[in-house]
């Protein structure tokens, strides 16, 4: 599915794993949410999407339950984190996925700094 990014006005494809799918077409099926309409609508009666700011509000409040402080942003970066250790993508990849200009600008994003880069020198090969 292709999604045009409100922020930066991009067109980004928006992929769903098997276990996503099964639980998103379950929602969609019980819900009736039809194709022209928004999956997450606003709750004020019109067909417009929840706004970045409440998604964000409703994360900070869900976190809250587990003694965390997290929000959207937090989510976004975490999710390039994991991908990067736990499955090995690369920046270039993950820049991509990101909508960033360059691989460098992920890696300040994600926190890579001259220490972890260094740190590879000392591998044993």
């Amino acid at each position: 599915m292709k999604i045009k990014e409100q922020k930066t006005g991009k067109v980004n494809v928006l992929m769903i794993n098997k276990s996503v799918h099964k639980v998103l077409r379950e929602y969609l099926d019980e819900d009736g949410t039809r194709d022209e309409e928004y999956l997450f609508k606003s709750r004020n009666g019109n067909n417009k999407p929840l706004a970045r700011e409440t998604v964000n509000k409703m994360i900070k409040e869900w976190t809250k339950s587990f003694k965390g402080n997290y929000g959207t942003h937090t989510l976004r970066k975490t999710f390039g984190y994991i991908q990067r250790t736990k499955y090995g993508v690369s920046f270039e990849v993950l820049c991509k996925r990101f909508g960033h200009s360059s691989p460098s600008i992920t890696m300040r994003y994600l926190g890579i700094d001259d220490k972890e880069v260094n740190g590879i020198l000392l591998n044993e090969i």
